[in-house]
Order: C-alpha cells, then sequence, then structure tokens
C-alpha cells in the first residue's frame, strides 16, 4: 500500500515526465513547418514560370 509521500512522488515525477514530453513535441513541428513553408515558395516560384510558359505560348498559338 502506498501512503501519501509515495504518492506524491510518483505525481512528481509523472509531472515531469509529461512536461518533458510535451516540451518536445512542441519543438518537433518547427522544422517540419520551415520545410513546409521553403517547398510552398518554391512550388509558388514553379507555379508562377509555369504560368508565364503558358501565356506565353498562347501568343504564339495566336499568331499562326
Amino acid at each position: 500500500m502506498l501512503n501519501d509521500e509515495d504518492k506524491q512522488w510518483i505525481l512528481e515525477k509523472l509531472e515531469k515526465v509529461e512536461t518533458t514530453l510535451l516540451t518536445e513535441f512542441h519543438k518537433w513541428p518547427s522544422p517540419f513547418e520551415a520545410r513546409q513553408r521553403s517547398h510552398t515558395g518554391e512550388l509558388y516560384a514553379l507555379q508562377t514560370e509555369i504560368q508565364s510558359l503558358s501565356d506565353r505560348l498562347k501568343k504564339l498559338e495566336n499568331r499562326s
């Protein structure tokens, strides 16, 4: 049977583990989000370039 001191020790240890896990969990998305933002920028640049090429092609097709 656990006494109050044992219960308090267990609660303190659980709180420490929970805090450590949550801290690490909140650190994890940062690099992922940075990569995602980087890829989003690159995709936007590619989309803009494709649109520009598409517009040029349409102009050339209309000349024929």
